[in-house]
């Protein structure tokens, strides 16, 4: 039996699943979050939260082999809240702070940043629906079942974010 206040210490065989599991989803979740967010370490962070909080609740989980459907949604989720927080803070620097005054320290790169950067334009749905079609080739109903639509609206978010993506490029082009 366990004192009270010892910590639970998990066999060796659960924490080597645990490693496995880690080790067959974690790169395809940094990558999703990078897709999603533009930065390197707050898609690490973010995968990692996912995962944890997927696992915390693989007991609940419907289907235990579904493991990767709800991790992409739980990195979908987390990504969404971190833009939802990051406007917060712009709406609140805008009335304290001028553009001028906030120095831009990061140096642009052109082909990958300015795909990372055309889609954090683009909002949050037809960002992460492009996403997953074209990074992570899921199928329109795969897609509408993560982003909880239906398939019109998975090909309808696709089809204007990508006209978006191509005239913000096209207009780069002529500049």
């Amino acid at each position: 039996m366990q004192a009270a206040g010892e910590p639970i210490r998990e066999s060796p065989t659960s924490s080597s699943k645990l490693e496995q599991l880690y080790a067959s989803t974690g790169a395809a979740s940094v990558r999703l979050a990078y897709l999603l967010t533009g930065d390197r370490a707050l898609a690490e962070d973010i995968a990692q939260d996912a995962f944890v909080r997927v696992v915390g609740r693989l007991g609940h989980l419907r289907d235990p082999g579904a493991f990767d459907a709800y991790l992409r949604r739980a990195v979908i989720n987390l990504a969404k809240n971190h833009h939802r927080r990051q406007a917060i803070e712009r709406r609140f620097l805008s009335r304290s702070t001028t553009l001028d005054d906030v120095p831009n320290h990061e140096p642009q790169l052109v082909d990958r940043r300015a795909i990372v950067a055309a889609l954090a334009r683009l909002s949050e749905r037809q960002r992460a629906a492009i996403v997953l079609r074209y990074y992570e080739d899921l199928s329109e109903d795969a897609i509408a079942t993560i982003l909880r639509c239906r398939p019109a609206t998975v090909r309808s978010l696709i089809a204007r974010g990508v006209q978006s993506l191509r005239g913000e490029f096209l207009e780069a082009l002529d500049a």
